[in-house]
């Protein structure tokens, strides 16, 4: 038995690869399907299924293109209605892979549908739980995104679902079985979930706070919805794709894939109102860009952030990007949450735009250890871009915090004609920030480079500790 787990670190995604005797399945697979079909096809293997532990919300999987190009069922647990041929398998049934077998295990909680996948080895020894979002490692899923798409249901009530998935279903079973979550640190899927990526259910058992056997059913509530943050705004647009159906991937990277010149790029630009999206590093950023473009590096979490800042999944989309791999990376990458409506990118990248002879800008930037005379010279106002855990963490004294994704609601603390310094952790969000606010017309600021990393050289006073934040 071949069993991998393939991580995808932009977005904190587990999927998983199932091979014996020359079969195959998927489990939870991201929406680009060649690196699961190469790696079949080179261990002369055949995919028969594609597992889903539930309808995704923070990505839109790959199971309708890997089913169309293999053949492969479909699977979802009990009670999945999706809209579009599926088998969706009863709670305790079997399936075979090879001399495999999986065992379906549904466990409502993090979703009405949402289920664990118990897999035997071929001696018939349980191997493992591909877990889902029903228990990471550390954590278990959040209750409140389901919610959104269905009307009836509470986070309350999902909650004391999953209490009773996780007490009925899971913690009974052996310890020495391997937990395969979803998801790991990273992801808003739930509230403080490990760095590790896997476990034994035993470990976890004796260290994952939801798996106390101590904890009441009111207890184990209402600490599963204390601290829950607002999902990002994507979420539920993700799910209903994931539910009804979507384009191939192959017919958004064709549209996506047009080049157009400097000329025609502006034009379509203006004609569709188009959102430029820069995907190069902050560092070639901030050199110089294509005025009202927004940069988001494909060196960072790319994907989650577009699903963060850009209200609208079916917006129009232009971009700009190194070479046309890159282009390519980046059409992918915004397909994996849903932003299907790339309607081409500037061919040459941006240095053909300036030997087109076309207005350009740029941001300044300081390195951590020119703020100490920065500030004596300008007293610039100081903006924490990170989000508040961080800040709560550690921050400069006297800094305001206003986390990225919650720019545009608080664009009037931004001054005008106050200068300003923005930094975040190292560099990446404080770009981005740094592009929406040039966007929307604001010029005095400056941006650190190495973010909050790089104040370690400076001599401002840092705090451990929340305190009140006041404007210098």
């Amino acid at each position: 038995m071949k069993l991998e787990q393939i991580y995808t670190g932009c977005l904190a995604h587990a999927a998983y690869y199932l091979e014996s005797e020359g079969e195959a399945a998927i489990f939870d697979p991201l929406r680009e399907v060649f690196p699961y079909i190469e790696r079949a096809e080179k261990l002369g293997a055949t995919i028969n299924y594609v597992f889903e532990t539930h309808f995704h919300a923070d990505f839109v999987s790959g199971h309708l293109d890997l089913a169309a190009k293999t053949g492969a069922k479909i699977v979802y647990g009990p009670t999945a209605k999706p809209g579009f041929e599926a088998l969706v398998a009863e709670d305790g049934q079997y399936f075979q892979v090879g001399a495999v077998k999986i065992k379906v295990i549904h466990t409502p909680g993090h979703t009405l549908e949402s289920t664990c996948y118990l897999i035997f080895d071929e001696e018939g020894k349980e191997h493992g739980i591909i877990s889902g979002d029903t228990l990471f490692i550390g954590d278990v899923g959040r209750p409140d995104l389901a919610q959104h798409v269905i009307a009836d249901l509470t986070e309350e009530k999902l909650a004391r679902m999953l209490y009773h998935s996780l007490h009925e279903k899971i913690m009974p079973l052996a310890d020495d079985l391997i937990v395969y979550p979803n998801h790991g640190a990273g992801s808003a899927c739930g509230k403080k979930m490990s760095k590790e990526t896997t476990d034994t259910l035993g470990n976890q058992k004796a260290t994952n706070y939801a798996l106390n056997p101590q904890l009441t059913e009111d207890e184990f509530v209402a600490q599963l919805l204390t601290g829950l943050t607002t999902p990002p705004k994507y979420f539920p647009e993700n799910v209903l794709m994931n539910i009804k159906g979507y384009q191939s991937l192959d017919t958004i990277l064709h549209q996506g894939q047009k080049a157009y010149d400097a000329k025609t790029f502006e034009l379509i630009a203006n004609e569709t109102k188009a959102v430029i999206i820069d995907s190069r590093s902050a560092a070639e950023f901030a050199k110089g860009f294509i005025p009202n473009s927004i940069n988001i590096g494909l060196d960072g979490s790319f994907g989650t952030w577009v699903g963060e800042l850009i209200p609208n999944i079916q917006q129009p989309i232009l971009i700009v990007a190194e070479n046309e791999e890159k282009v390519k990376e980046t059409i992918i990458r915004l397909s994996r949450v849903g932003f299907d409506h790339s309607i081409g990118y500037l061919q040459g990248g941006f240095k053909s735009w300036v030997l087109a002879g076309k207005e350009f800008d740029h941001i300044e930037r300081i390195a951590g250890a020119d703020l100490d005379s920065y500030v004596m010279n300008q007293q610039p106002i100081l903006i924490d871009v990170r989000r508040k855990s961080e800040y709560d963490s550690e921050h400069l004294m006297n800094s305001l915090n206003i986390p990225l994704n919650e720019i545009d609601s608080h664009l009037a603390e931004f001054p005008k004609e106050l200068p300003f310094v923005l930094f975040c952790a190292g560099g990446y969000r404080s770009m981005i920030a740094a592009s929406i606010l040039k966007k929307r017309g604001y010029e005095n600021f400056v941006d650190i480079i190495e973010g909050f990393g790089g104040l370690k050289n400076s001599t401002l006073p840092k705090s451990d500790y929340k305190c009140p934040t006041t404007l210098l």
